[in-house]
């Protein structure tokens, strides 16, 4: 079977550099999760209101944050190139949560919405893009990114003030989950190199060290705070664009099964018919050995937007894990195992084969 295309990144020396450490933010702070960072951020906010989260994100980070804050909504779809700001109904004493979503949106609306409401406190997310322009341009009193979606490292939530408040520092010890996280990377890396690794091991060390991680608030993981002033970030983000613009050229703009939504800086995203052809089209992927993730789920049964259209949406997306690790020969392939997919019908999937 061919190389796998996806899933957790491995451990990789190569990409230490030493070029990161002049793109990370005056005064940040580094903690464990994106999520947590959040978490920290709020608990010192106290908001007297309410948080307003877009109605396309992650569930599970909603979820958390609503332990400690409640929750609104407001649309942002992806394709729109932007948030609908005519559905944030924030007032003053509440937060908001403004999304870089897959790295395509830009400052400009939130600018002058944060002009027009002085007493709403205005969070970035920029998890899809953290070193790009409007991360490192931002006017915003503060901004996060969780950074192990897009560098490969075992855990990192970065938070600054870019107008240089003060932040809350992480809160306890580092997280075992780092330490997991770790070791499955460098296990990867070997089995990779053709070591006698059995993927069941470091499989299952990635799945304990997200579960142990899962929204901790505390610092990051020594590696982490040791590598990321190393890493060849710059390199990084621009490998990955190349890889999503290519595989994106590479691509029909639309079959009777799926369309290309958008590409770069993050992935590439397809839309489906329904669920039952995007489930069949992830089952197809994972068999060529594609592990592509969904960008999210949302539970109509749990807690969820309350935006149908979101919630349709997110049941019929996913993500081609294209990044910089794709050489020529896997965007090809991925193309190639993309385009046959089209072909698929849903009866045809069989088992869900979830992301490895």
């Amino acid at each position: 079977m061919p190389p796998e295309v996806g899933s957790e990144f491995p451990w990789d020396p190569a990409l230490l550099t030493g070029a990161g450490a002049d793109l990370l933010p005056a005064g940040h702070e580094l903690f464990a999760t994106g999520c947590g960072a959040l978490t920290a951020l709020l608990r010192r906010l106290r908001p007297r209101g309410r948080l307003h989260v877009p109605s396309y994100f992650c569930m599970g980070v909603a979820e958390a944050l609503s332990a400690d804050v409640p929750l609104a909504w407001y649309r942002h779809l992806p394709g729109e190139r932007g948030p609908r700001l005519d559905t944030l109904r924030a007032v003053s004493g509440d937060v908001v949560l403004a999304q870089n979503l897959f790295g395509r949106d830009g400052p400009e609306p939130w600018d002058a919405w944060r002009r027009e409401h002085p007493g709403v406190v205005v969070v970035e997310d920029h998890s899809h893009d953290p070193f790009g322009d409007w991360a490192r341009t931002s006017s915003a009193p503060y901004a996060v990114a969780s950074l192990r979606k897009t560098l490969p490292l075992p855990d990192g939530g970065l938070l600054w003030s870019p107008r240089g408040l003060e932040l809350p520092r992480p809160a306890g010890g580092e997280s075992p989950g780092a330490a997991l996280k770790l070791a499955a990377m460098l296990l990867k890396g070997a089995w990779l190199a053709g070591r006698p690794v059995p993927k069941d091991t470091f499989r299952a060390l990635q799945r304990q060290g997200e579960a142990a991680l899962l929204g901790s608030a505390g610092p990051a993981g020594t590696v982490t705070r040791a590598v990321l002033p190393l890493l060849d970030v710059a390199g990084l983000r621009a490998a990955d664009i190349r890889a999503a613009e290519a595989l994106a050229a590479a691509l029909p703009t639309e079959t009777p099964r799926w369309r290309v939504l958008g590409a770069a800086p993050f992935r590439v995203q397809l839309v489906c018919p329904s669920e039952q052809a995007r489930d069949a089209l992830l089952a197809h992927l994972a068999r060529h050995g594609v592990y592509a993730p969904v960008h999210w789920r949302q539970d109509r049964g749990g807690l969820w937007s309350g935006d149908p259209v979101a919630a349709d949406l997110a049941s019929r997306m996913l993500t081609l894990p294209v990044d910089h690790r794709c050489t020529p020969d896997d965007i090809a392939r991925v193309a190639d195992v993309v385009t046959r997919g089209s072909a698929v019908r849903p009866a045809a999937a069989g088992h869900l084969v979830r992301g490895r």
